[in-house]
């Protein structure tokens, strides 16, 4: 059977605990795999303060799932967000092959980004160890 690469992002009740939001984040990657899904990534950005109420909610929690499935399982994974009602809303799309290319390309990029600003900070940090040894020393010998 034919899949293709989708993209599901889900905000949760903020409301709820860390294990709550645990467990649902677990029931969703169970559902996908039992449904003939293979998860390629999860990204969990986490309680975010939300532009507008959601069913009376002003803070949520983010998660973004990657995975591969058959293009049945897009209409069995909605139906079971919108019958969690701690799942206040959700979206799904089909990823395109250009929209595959961009994200690796920004996983290359971000890598590429922290690699730059811990080069830098470690080189700040032996410089503001150098001054401060040099400090150091005057102070012994006054």
């Amino acid at each position: 059977m034919k899949t293709d690469v989708y993209e599901s992002a889900v905000l949760i009740n903020a409301a709820l605990d860390d294990q709550q939001i645990e467990a649902i984040l677990t029931r969703i990657k169970d559902f996908i795999t039992v449904n003939g899904g293979q998860i390629q990534e999860v990204e969990n950005w986490g309680r975010k303060r939300l532009a507008y109420s959601v069913e009376k909610n002003k803070i949520g929690y983010y998660s973004i799932f990657r995975f591969d499935a058959p293009g049945n399982i897009v209409a069995k994974l909605e139906r079971t967000y919108s019958l969690d009602e701690q799942i206040l809303r959700f979206l799904t799309l089909k990823l395109s092959k250009d929209a595959l290319e961009q994200i690796e390309k920004n996983k290359v990029l971000s890598s590429t980004l922290k690699e730059e600003v811990v080069s830098e900070t470690e080189s700040v940090v032996d410089k503001v160890e150098e001054v401060n040894g040099e400090n150091g020393d005057k102070d012994k010998n006054n």
